[in-house]
């Protein structure tokens, strides 16, 4: 196996197990780096999260608690970046070159993810 985590490919059309592009599969490939990086962010994430339910508890200062709240927003945003470029580097090229139909249904994941994604 190459340098990325690469799941079984039982689907020509998607991002990995699933029988079509959407949620339920795995990705394509996965960089290990990546992917470790991507979880000490969110265990960090979570550790703020929990700082927050205590700032909270203990009636702090709101504008202290919104600042706190928008540190979080902030971080999980760049986890969303670094899965959004996997999922493009990856899964969505995969896609788009396996033929019409695949890349017709991922343009419209993309579209979908973009939109959802820059609100």
């Amino acid at each position: 196996m190459d340098d990325l985590e690469t799941p079984p490919l039982d689907d020509p059309a998607g991002c990995g197990g699933a029988a079509a592009p959407g949620p339920g599969g795995l990705a394509r490939a996965v960089d290990p780096e990546i992917k470790e990086r991507n979880l000490k962010r969110l265990r960090r994430i979570e550790g703020q999260v929990r700082g927050l339910q205590k700032m909270v508890q203990d009636d702090r200062y709101c504008a202290d608690i919104l600042t706190q709240i928008s540190s979080v927003h902030e971080a999980l945003r760049g986890v969303g970046r670094e899965l959004m470029r996997n999922h493009l580097k990856h899964c969505a090229t995969a896609a788009i070159q396996d033929g019409a139909e695949s890349a017709e249904q991922m343009y419209d994941e993309l579209i979908e993810l973009i939109f959802k994604h820059s609100r």
